[in-house]
Formats: structure tokens, C-alpha cells, sequence
């Protein structure tokens, strides 16, 4: 099967797995979900066409034995950048940015824990980027050990053996077969989504505040109302000296 490589060729999803097998399929997942440095690696395309190529034959594995490594390896992995995390703590927030390593990848992913609490953790699993730094940033917010096992296990489950699933189901289907390279992309752009939506939100904030900002200094000179009031104020009062006269 020849697959389009959506970026260098070594993150070609069939180039990793005929290079590297399940072993080297295995290390990824586990690098992608809690290793600072994996956060660029093919996850969701990869365990689509691991489920694929399970179900054509060129990957000699039962199903149930890859899905099952598959979860293991992302649970390993979450629970890895968790740890790393309550390690590391703030100083996560005052890193500088290297080849590897953006601060903003980290605000991120801060702000998406945030937003989604405890859940976070399995809805990250969706999220290119987010996934990585999420249970990182569960780690430096010491969030409940007990919870972050709980959703670390769901968040694995759904993700990696979903993904695997789904490629298996839809490897049986001639039309992916033979447009196997446009299935790739449409997962990488349907993967990509929330980060779309996330950028343009923070846009429309910031174009929001820029207004209300421009509002505020609207070269209207400062106490004008108040001065204004008090002749008001004043003259009011005049008249109803007048009236009680």
C-alpha cells in the first residue's frame, strides 16, 4: 500500500510501519502522549493505517493483541508526562522555546485543561499537540491522581484502540483502498479542527478586547461626565432654590 506522506517522508505513516513494525508503532504512541518531543508525530493517521494494514494482512498481528499494546503504550505514555509534570511544575511555564519546544504549545494546552477539567484528558487524545502537553500540564496542576487514571485508561481506550478499530473496519472497503492517500489527509484536517477553531476564538477575544480598549480611550477628556454632572447638578439646584423662593 503507498500512502501520501504528509510531510518529510519519515512521517509517512506506511513508511513508519514498514521500517519500524509494531515495536516502532508502539514507541510513537507512547512518545505522542507525554513526551515533549512528541508532539509532531503522525498519531491519528497512524493508528488508521495500523488498523488497515491489520486487516489486509501486511501487518501480521491479531487486532486484538495490537489495540491492546496500543492502549498499554498510550496509557504508559500519559502517565509518563503526568509524573514529568508534577516534577517539573511551574518551571514548565518558564522554559525557553528551542527547536523542539514552544512555549505556546504549553499555554495551549494549559488552557484547554482549563476549560475541560478532569475530561480534558480524553477529548486531548483528539487533539494534535494538545495530547502531549496535556498530561503534562495535568501533572503541574496535581490533579487528583485517582482521576487522572480514570480518564488516562478511558481517554487511551477511545483513541487508540478506536482509531486502530476504525481503520481495520474501513480497511475492508475497496473505495479506501484506492483512495487511501485522501483518507490520510481528511484525518489530519478533521484532527486539526479544534486547533482551527481554538486560534480563530482567541483572534475574535483579541479583536474584542482591542475594541473595548479603543472604547475606553476615546479621547473624551478625563472626569468630562463628571464636570458636566455637576453643572447639571448645580444648575438644578438653582432652580429649586428659585422655586422655593
Amino acid at each position: 500500500m503507498n500512502t501520501l506522506a504528509l510531510g518529510p517522508s519519515w512521517l509517512d505513516p506506511d513508511y513508519l510501519l514498514n521500517t519500524f513494525g509494531l515495536p516502532g508503532l508502539l514507541l510513537i504512541v507512547f512518545a505522542e502522549s507525554g513526551l515533549l518531543i512528541g508532539f509532531f508525530l503522525p498519531g491519528d493517521s497512524l493508528l488508521f493505517t495500523t488498523g488497515l494494514l491489520v486487516t489486509t494482512g501486511q501487518l501480521k498481528y491479531p487486532l486484538w493483541l495490537v489495540c491492546t499494546l496500543i492502549a498499554v503504550a498510550a496509557i504508559v505514555g500519559d502517565q509518563v508526562g503526568y509524573l514529568f509534570g508534577r516534577k517539573v511544575g511551574p518551571a514548565l511555564f518558564k522554559r525557553p522555546d528551542s527547536r523542539l519546544f514552544k512555549q505556546e504549545n504549553v499555554e495551549k494546552a494549559h488552557e484547554f485543561f482549563e476549560k475541560h477539567g478532569p475530561k480534558s484528558l480524553v477529548l486531548a487524545r483528539f487533539v494534535p499537540i494538545v495530547r502531549t502537553f496535556t498530561p503534562i500540564i495535568a501533572g503541574v496542576s496535581r490533579m487528583n491522581y485517582r482521576s487522572f487514571i480514570t480518564y488516562n485508561i478511558v481517554g487511551a481506550i477511545l483513541w487508540g484502540v478506536g482509531v486502530t478499530v476504525l481503520g481495520a473496519l474501513l480497511g475492508k472497503i475497496d473505495f479506501v483502498h484506492e483512495h487511501i492517500e485522501m483518507i490520510l489527509i481528511l484525518i489530519v484536517l478533521i484532527s486539526v479542527v479544534p486547533i482551527v477553531i481554538e486560534v480563530l476564538r482567541a483572534r475574535s477575544q483579541g479583536k474584542k478586547a482591542a475594541v473595548a480598549e479603543a472604547g475606553d480611550g476615546s479621547g473624551r477628556p478625563p472626569g468630562g461626565n463628571g464636570s458636566s454632572g455637576q453643572r447639571g447638578n448645580g444648575s438644578s439646584g438653582q432652580r429649586g432654590r428659585h422655586a422655593k423662593r
